[in-house]
């Protein structure tokens, strides 16, 4: 029997393509919104820098601003967004679900992108993408009213028991440059130690 299998998710896709849509800056002249598509990744791209109340890494979960919201009000009407700023959480659960690297987001003085990659393993995944999904991980948990474990690291990689002590090190990685942080500084536990965003 023939299969259909998508290898993006299509709720992080339409989420994603709807943000750049919503998000433009229509001063930008010559440029619009733009999708490419290669082998190993998708592309979003639209004119207009981050706006200035928003950090790069706290866009997953981050309250709702529009820059164009008669448009936002429009795309939430027709259920194309909700307009609550739960599309990257909703992105960032799919990704995971797909087995995905993180989401990239990537911005400029003129422009915003946001790229999804293939699925990759652990092993195939580019050096500063693992700390990334380990901190993308902790704030999904975060937002999900839990904390982010050894175990549910482990899950999210895809990497059996024996490689606790691999995951262990790239917790360690994640708290170095300040991503990620014990939820209870006072356990000295790893074995049962849980982690949360740093800003958490």
């Amino acid at each position: 029997m023939r299969e259909k299998r998508t290898v993006y998710p299509e709720i992080a896709l339409r989420e994603i393509i709807a943000n750049a849509l919503i998000h433009q800056d229509f001063s930008i002249t010559g440029a619009g919104p733009l999708i490419e598509i290669y082998d190993d990744r998708i592309e979003v791209s639209n004119p207009g820098g981050l706006l200035p109340s928003k950090q790069l890494d706290r866009l997953i979960g981050t309250q709702t601003e529009s820059r164009n919201e008669l448009l936002a009000r429009t795309f939430r009407q027709y259920k194309i967004c909700e307009e609550r700023g739960s599309g990257l959480l909703k992105a960032g659960l799919e990704v995971e679900l797909y087995e995905l690297p993180p989401i990239q987001f990537e911005a400029g003085p003129a422009h915003f992108k946001v790229t999804l990659y293939c699925p990759r393993t652990f092993a195939q995944m580019a050096q500063e993408e693992r700390p990334n999904a380990c901190y993308q991980h902790a704030v999904l948990k975060h937002y999900s009213d839990r904390a982010m474990t050894n175990q549910s690291l482990r899950e999210r990689l895809k990497m059996p028991e024996r490689q606790r002590s691999m995951v262990s090190a790239l917790i360690q990685e994640a708290i170095d440059p300040k991503l990620v942080k014990p939820a209870d500084p006072e356990n000295k536990s790893r074995k049962f130690a849980e982690y949360v965003p740093i800003w958490a």
